[in-house]
C-alpha cells in the first residue's frame, strides 16, 4: 500500500485503459477519482469497487474535458476534499478515421480538446498542488501515434505527436520539485472498445474474425499481440514508485515492438 495518503486523478476512467489504471493505484492504497462518462449505476458501481480496492475513498467527478473551467474546478475540488493532488492521468480520448478533406471541423475540435488540450489544462492546475507537497506523479497515455503516423488518423496523431512534446516541457519545468512527467505509448490495447469495431470491420470488409484481428488491427504490432490494459495500468504504477523517481520527460513505447522498425 505505498500511495497509502496520495490522492490520484484519472481521466478517463470509467471504462477500458483508465479504469485498469485507477484499479492499480487503488490496489495500492490511493484515494481515487474517476472521471468519465457512461451509465450512472455502472460508474457507481465502479466508484465503490475502488472505495473498497483501497480501504478508504473513491469519488466520481463529471468534469467535461473539453471545457478548461471544469478541469481546474475538478482538481481543485479534489485538491479541497482529500487536501493533495499527487498524481494525476491524463487518459481521456475519443478517436474518429477519415481523410482531412473529409474530416468534420467539430470532430477535429473535439479530438483536439479531450486528447491534448485536457492534458494541459489539467497540468496547469495540479502542478502548484504538487509543487506545494514536494512530490507529484503525472502520467499521459499518449500512444504509438506520438511516435509513427497513420493515414486517416490526422487529429489523433496531431494530438498524440502532442502529449509527447507537452510531456519532456513540463517535466523540465518541475524537474527540481520532486515532481515527475512521463507518457506512456500503447500500440493496440484490448478492449470492449476495441472487440466492439471487429463485427462491422468483418462486415465492410469481407474477412474473418482472426483477419481482422491480424491483418487490420495488429497488422504493425510484430508480436501480433494485443497490449492489455492492465500491462498498461502496471507500467503506470510502476512510474508511480520512488524507483522510478529518475525517469522523467520519457515517452515509454508499449506496442509489441510496432515502432522498433
Amino acid at each position: 500500500m505505498f500511495l497509502k495518503g496520495k490522492t490520484a486523478i484519472v481521466t478517463g476512467s470509467t471504462s477500458g485503459i483508465g479504469l485498469a489504471m485507477a484499479r492499480a493505484l487503488a490496489v495500492k492504497g490511493a484515494t481515487i477519482v474517476i472521471n468519465g462518462f457512461g451509465d450512472a449505476e455502472a460508474i457507481e458501481r465502479e466508484r465503490s469497487n475502488l472505495a473498497i480496492l483501497n480501504g478508504g475513498e473513491a469519488r466520481y467527478d463529471p468534469a467535461d474535458m473539453t471545457k478548461p473551467d471544469e478541469i481546474a474546478a475538478m482538481v481543485d475540488r479534489t485538491a479541497e476534499e482529500f487536501g493533495a493532488v499527487d498524481i494525476i492521468v491524463n487518459n481521456a480520448g475519443i478517436q474518429h478515421v477519415a481523410p482531412i478533406e473529409d474530416f468534420p471541423v467539430d470532430t477535429f475540435n473535439a479530438i483536439i480538446a479531450i486528447n491534448m488540450a485536457s492534458a494541459w489544462h489539467m497540468m496547469r492546475a495540479a502542478v502548484p498542488h504538487m509543487k506545494k507537497r514536494g512530490w507529484g506523479r503525472i502520467i499521459s497515455t499518449a500512444s504509438a501515434h506520438s511516435l509513427v503516423a497513420s493515414p486517416n488518423k490526422s487529429a489523433y496523431v496531431m494530438a498524440k505527436h502532442a502529449i509527447a512534446g507537452l510531456t519532456k516541457t513540463v517535466a523540465l519545468e518541475t524537474a527540481t520539485h520532486g515532481i515527475t512527467v512521463n507518457c506512456i505509448s500503447p500500440g493496440y490495447v484490448w478492449t470492449p472498445l476495441v472487440e466492439q469495431q471487429i463485427p462491422d470491420t468483418m462486415s465492410s470488409r469481407g474477412m474473418t474474425r482472426e483477419q481482422v484481428m491480424n491483418d487490420v488491427l495488429l497488422a504493425a504490432q510484430p508480436t501480433k499481440e494485443f497490449v492489455t490494459a492492465e500491462q498498461v495500468a502496471a507500467f503506470t504504477l510502476y512510474l508511480c514508485r520512488e524507483d522510478a523517481k529518475a525517469i522523467t520527460g520519457a515517452n515509454i513505447s508499449m506496442d509489441g515492438g510496432w515502432t522498433a522498425a
